[in-house]
């Protein structure tokens, strides 16, 4: 073994998402960083569909921008359309969506990485976590070179033992044309540490000049998008559209005719694919009584032909992947670049993860991304940036920065996997976040950039616009409920006299700041931005008191804090199944401990008693110390 002559205050294995953001985060905070990566020339790598954003996963992204992180901002160098979901619906579930040149994201990552300060960034295959008194101090690659730090942040992906299954054939790959790495896992078991294994997968790349795309309906971006970071000033990009087509029965038939040539209804794939991204065959098993499922043809960039099939995901033979291809309206006489597949890998079940997710058996030792069980691009990210946050804060001796679940979809998401774990791909939806209108995308500024500026990772500049647009909302609301006007001028009440306040108006469904605007002349003047948070705050101004009253209530359970001390053996009045829950999870607050799967209300009950009794005979053992 070497040991190579330089030592680094982190060193971050693996240049994904979680990665780049990990790497980058302390590496700002001005700690001296080591990025190793298997191949520097895939570097933040869009490994599946080439798109950041959708459902939740763009609360994510701007959560991400909101405390400095890099997501966001190379999305918007690199997006070639941009959508807002889910607009007929409230705004709490509005979420935006980027296709990007696949391309174009990787170099300008890469860019961004070896321009940075204070960080480096080597190609190198790690094999061992070097640890000492469970305490990580290193790490090994193949070639017996030791790279010596203080912290060490694991980003792996898909690549521990990974797997790659086309129908009935397998090979080992982290990717597609990448080698997997081993040793890491069966090292960090010798540790001590619990794995498990879980799969995913990847639909076909298709050659766009044998798609027929008049038998498609065409998919635009928005006109006048709102980019994903605060540090764009203007997007400019030339709008791709993606195309939208549909399986049908022939394609159904065809699929359910080849199964016995799946690997994932042959019982070759032992690893747990993920619940709400099913491979096609998945979805033509399991939804039977649906007669055709979408697919949606997205562009991989500027510069290819090549489009990737949403929608599809399959591990099926190649010849039963064209051949079914073939039955879908456009695609009849389609020709595939590349054939789709599924991919089972290594991951360490995210209970065994402090809620700073540095782990608990081996100290200055983090886990993020796909290692953690999660599965996208934006939950990687969200990861990467709070690890490499809280590797920084450990070495300046700070307190850990925990988001709780009221303050942030980044809250939710860690809070879920360190309390309840995971034993199938964990993807961030809005339905798994209880204040949902409060953690909307649109104000994911207002809610983290004082994390971001206290960190150093968003400039002053920023930091002072976000505070200032505060500033103008506050008064802007005030200005409302102030000002009156007569009902008539919308055209809704025929008694001329009858006023009402610019607020009580903008309650009213149907009335936007653009009615304001055509009977009070200030309004004109209001920026799209605020004026769009005034609005969306006075119409459910209930509703978010409302959430604010349920976020009172939740704090109180999570400043119960239950003492690192706290030793929960030989404990009476729990259920069984709670108690080893607790034992194994160890919560750091009552509020943690009432979301565990298996503890009770009633369990909460006894473990407040048993909290009481640990506080007195404290406040008892400390007294007569005085004493003595």
């Amino acid at each position: 073994m070497i040991i190579y002559k330089e030592e680094y205050e982190v060193i971050v294995v693996g240049a994904g998402h979680a990665g780049c953001e990990a790497a980058l985060a302390t590496s700002r905070m001005g700690h001296k960083t080591l990025l190793l990566t298997m191949n520097k020339e895939a570097i933040a790598q869009m490994s599946c569909n080439p798109a950041v954003g959708g459902q939740a996963k763009g609360h994510l992204v701007r959560e991400i921008d909101a405390l400095g992180g890099e997501i966001g901002f190379n999305t918007d160098k690199a997006a070639v359309q941009l959508k807002v979901l889910n607009k007929r619906k409230g705004p709490a579930v509005w979420s935006t969506r980027a296709q990007c040149d696949r391309t174009a994201y990787r170099v300008a990552m890469r860019q961004v990485l070896e321009s940075q300060p204070n960080l480096w960034v080597k190609q190198g295959n790690i094999i061992e976590i070097l640890a000492d008194k469970n305490k990580a101090k290193g790490v090994l690659t193949e070639t017996g070179t030791a790279y010596l730090g203080k912290i060490l942040i694991l980003c792996v992906g898909t690549f521990l033992n990974g797997l790659i299954h086309i129908g009935l054939t397998k090979f080992e790959a982290g990717r597609m044309g990448e080698f997997p790495a081993r040793g890491i896992t069966e090292n960090l078991i010798k540790l001590g540490f619990e794995a498990g294994r879980l799969k995913t997968g990847t639909p076909p790349r298709l050659d766009g000049k044998t798609i027929d795309f008049e038998k498609t309906e065409i998919q635009w971006g928005d006109e006048n998008p709102t980019p994903f970071s605060l540090r764009t000033n203007k997007l400019s990009f030339k709008d791709l559209p993606c195309f939208l087509t549909y399986t049908n029965s022939d394609t159904h038939k065809f699929i359910l005719k080849n199964l016995d040539r799946s690997p994932l209804y042959s019982g070759i794939i032992k690893g747990i694919g993920p619940r709400y991204c099913p491979s096609i065959e998945d979805k033509v098993v399991r939804f039977k009584e649906k007669p055709r499922h979408q697919l949606f043809l997205e562009p991989e960039g500027y510069n290819t032909n090549e489009y990737y099939l949403n929608g599809f995901a399959t591990s099926l033979p190649e010849d039963v992947q064209l051949s079914a291809l073939r039955t879908v309206a456009g695609l009849e006489k389609v020709e595939m670049t590349r054939p789709g597949y599924a991919i089972e890998y290594d991951f360490f079940p995210p209970i065994q993860l402090k809620n700073s997710l540095e782990t608990k058996l081996i100290e200055n030792l983090f886990f993020a991304g796909q290692l953690n069980g999660t599965s996208g691009y934006e939950e990687a990210a969200a990861q990467g940036i709070v690890a490499g946050i809280n590797a920084g804060l450990k070495l300046e001796e700070e307190e850990a920065f925990v988001l709780d679940r009221s303050q942030a979809y980044i809250g939710v998401l860690i809070d879920d996997l360190i309390t309840k774990g995971t034993s199938e791909p964990y993807r961030m939806f809005t339905s798994r976040a209880e204040y949902r209108l409060l953690l909307r995308e649109d104000n994911a500024d207002q809610r983290l950039t004082e994390y971001g500026h206290k960190f150093d990772l968003i400039d002053k500049e920023i930091y002072s616009r976000v505070k200032i647009k505060m500033k103008n909302i506050e008064e802007e609301r005030g200005r409302l409920k102030r000002t009156y006007t007569k009902l008539s001028f919308f055209n809704l009440e025929s008694d001329n006299n009858k006023r009402i306040s610019l607020a009580d108006a903008l309650k009213i469904p149907g009335i936007t700041y653009e009615n304001l605007a055509k009977v009070d002349k200030a309004s004109q003047s209001i920026s799209p931005h605020v004026a769009l948070q005034v609005e969306l705050e006075t119409k459910y101004e209930g509703y978010i008191k409302r959430q604010e009253e349920e976020v009172a209530k939740f704090r109180r359970l999570e400043n119960m804090v239950i003492p690192q001390d706290f030793d929960y053996q030989g404990l009476s009045g729990f259920k069984k199944e709670a108690l080893e829950k607790l034992n194994k999870i160890k919560p750091v607050s009552v509020g943690q401990a009432s979301r565990i799967s298996g503890v009770s209300p009633g369990d909460i009950a006894v473990l407040l008693v048993h909290l009481k009794r640990h506080k007195e005979g404290k406040v008892s053992r400390e007294t007569k110390t005085f004493l003595i």
